[in-house]
């Protein structure tokens, strides 16, 4: 009947399932420039790197490494704090791109850091045939214009530029690898439009803190997620003061610094009043030379502070958060910030790690008016920060602040707010079933339901974990997971191996839990969604792909009429006496090798 009939033709909305399936899909189906590993090359750029690799970062490049010499599209996000060597796995990627004659392009918040990062790609490529360059306002349009041609001519290898990347003039001739460094401080569009240049494009983010949306997608697995928390040997931990605003307190921290030799960003954010602010810290420490920084300034101008407090001729340097990334000055240790309770958890996280770049102790003062003049949140931010003193804290940071502002919006550009009412596990369930309707080719069908998430095995027996053999229930509950999470044969069987290991021989209920785990496990390759037995009767439920053959159903039935019978389309019913578990075990399996396909039980 449901042949015959005649149901709703549902329309596609296209440019809302354009919307919807930007994000993922296109990504997951097409297929990306595989790069090609150089290693004798890939060596000897490595070994020119004059740091120790540390373990967590040795780990990012080699996931790095994977994903570009895959055919899979990588958007992987690299999540370390300011210092700990996340530009070292970027300009690894960009090697192995320029290797296979791929462009790659850096795309940086500001004109600092697009400065900083040119020099630092000039030095590490010295030795290696590899034309970078840099675009930013400090480019005169001249300059900038002629870049440009060259980068349409695939003349330059690496184009490092600030977001004049993004403007339409801009393109590439054979772009592969798209980086994008200290990802928190660009909006979903600017991110998304950078993308758009090729979708078959392989994307690196780097950032210290990720916003509420990027860290909500990574962890649940819509990107890719490499975490550096191992900081270099002999840093220390910055020590952060949050405190109520007082002239002698800023005047003993600035001059305790200035007298070991050291230098202190001042940041005050009010372009209006920040060479006031300079005065009155001049008056406050006579014997300190101090400079002015900030973005409203002529470039030259800016080029020369900052070049005169790189090399030490000025020991102050009163700014605004144009010092927030790339500014990398091992000899400031101490910065006080005011107004600390504007700034987001980011963002003093970021300016904090402005100092402390080398082996000597620094020194962070969140200054702050009157408590009471501070909302709840930046309370919460302001103690978050003080408390993630240790090194490393830059993702537990990033989930604080999830938790402050929300998860993001996965379905529209918000950076931050609620997911709740979408719900991620069926976003996601209808993310796969496009992905691979579009995979085969086919259009996703919106009309039919989704299929159960898992299958589901009931014996009418226990199957646990007893508490007298496990008394810890957050154990319990971690075992509980990775057996449920368990794809494979072989890993259960690890796990059953580890769990004696650690914990003795296992109880009757537990050793239930593996049997009826492995029943799922043999289930869901037939496509059948429940098994229910009980002592004398059960059941099993078909989904609507089921692997099993029509045919072997009905044969069944019409061979043992008195114990099978079929009811509706997609439920076998049988009656026979089990009342021990073991034989309900063996029954069931028995019968899951007889409804299985040819080649499965040859398997």
């Amino acid at each position: 009947r449901r042949e015959m009939r005649t149901s709703y033709q549902f329309g596609l909305p296209a440019t809302e399932y354009d919307k919807f399936t930007n994000e993922f899909p296109l990504r997951e189906m097409r297929t990306s420039y595989q790069f090609d590993l150089p290693a004798t090359e890939y060596d000897k750029f490595t070994n020119e790197f004059p740091f120790e690799v540390t373990r967590d970062q040795q780990r990012a490049i080699d996931d790095t490494i994977a994903d570009m010499t895959s055919l899979r599209a990588m958007d992987r996000l690299v999540c370390g704090d300011v210092g700990f060597g996340k530009t070292e796995v970027a300009m690894r990627a960009a090697f192995i791109a320029c290797q296979n004659g791929k462009q790659v392009a850096v795309l940086v918040p500001t004109t600092l850091l697009a400065q900083q990062h040119f020099d630092t790609f000039q030095d590490r490529f010295a030795t290696w045939p590899v034309r970078i360059e840099s675009i930013s306002r400090l480019k005169t349009d001249a300059e900038a214009e002629q870049i440009s041609q060259a980068a349409r001519g695939g003349k330059v290898d690496v184009l490092i530029g600030t977001h004049r990347l993004l403007s339409d003039g801009l393109a590439f001739k054979d772009l592969g690898l798209i980086i994008i460094d200290e990802e928190h401080r660009f909006g979903v569009r600017q991110k998304e439009r950078l993308k758009k240049l090729r979708a078959e494009v392989d994307v690196l983010t780097l950032t210290a803190t990720p916003i509420p949306r990027t860290l909500n997608m990574a962890i649940s697995g819509i990107r890719d997620l490499s975490i550096i928390a191992t900081p270099p040997a002999k840093r220390l931990s910055i020590k952060t003061f949050v405190q109520e605003k007082r002239s002698h307190q800023v005047k003993e921290a600035i001059s305790r610094e200035l007298l070991r030799g050291g230098q202190v960003f001042y940041l005050h954010n009010e372009v209006k009043t920040i060479q006031t602010t300079a005065n009155e810290i001049a008056e406050l420490v006579p014997e300190a030379r101090i400079g002015v920084g900030h973005g409203q300034m002529p470039k030259r101008e800016l080029e020369t502070v900052m070049s005169d407090f790189y090399h030490r001729r000025l020991n102050i340097l009163v700014c605004t958060t144009i010092i927030e990334t790339g500014i990398d000055i091992p000899n400031a240790n101490t910065i006080v910030i005011e107004r600390a309770d504007k700034f987001g958890l980011a963002q003093l996280h970021q300016l904090r790690g402005r100092v402390g770049r080398s082996h000597r102790q620094a020194y962070a003062y969140l200054l702050t008016p009157d408590r009471r003049a501070i909302t709840g949140d930046a309370v919460k931010r302001l103690e978050a920060i003080e408390a993630a003193g240790e090194l490393g804290v830059g993702f537990t940071l990033a989930t604080h602040d999830m938790e402050i502002r929300g998860a993001g919006e996965l379905l529209g550009e918000d950076q931050s707010g609620q997911i709740e009412s979408v719900g991620f596990s069926l976003y996601m369930d209808l993310l796969n079933r496009a992905v691979n309707a579009m995979r085969a080719g086919q259009m996703p069908d919106m009309d039919s339901p989704l299929e159960p998430a898992s299958q589901e095995v009931n014996l009418h027996a226990a199957t646990l974990i007893p508490e007298d053999y496990l008394p810890d229930v957050h154990s319990r509950l971690i075992l509980y997971k990775r057996i449920a999470n368990a794809r494979t044969q072989s890993e259960l069987d690890d796990l059953q191996v580890e769990i004696i290991d650690r914990f003795g021989l296992l109880p009757d209920p537990l050793k239930r839990l593996f049997a009826v785990t492995e029943l799922k496990l043999e289930s869901q390759s037939l496509g059948i969604v429940k098994i229910d037995v009980g002592g004398q009767r059960g059941k099993l439920e078909f989904s609507n792909q089921t692997n099993v053959d029509p045919i072997k159903i009905v044969n069944l039935v019409q061979r043992e009429a008195n114990t099978y019978k079929l009811e509706g389309a997609s439920t076998l019913r049988f009656q026979v006496s089990l009342e021990d578990f073991d034989n309900r075990v063996a029954f069931v399996r028995e019968l899951l090798v007889r409804l299985a396909p040819e080649q499965i039980e040859a398997a």
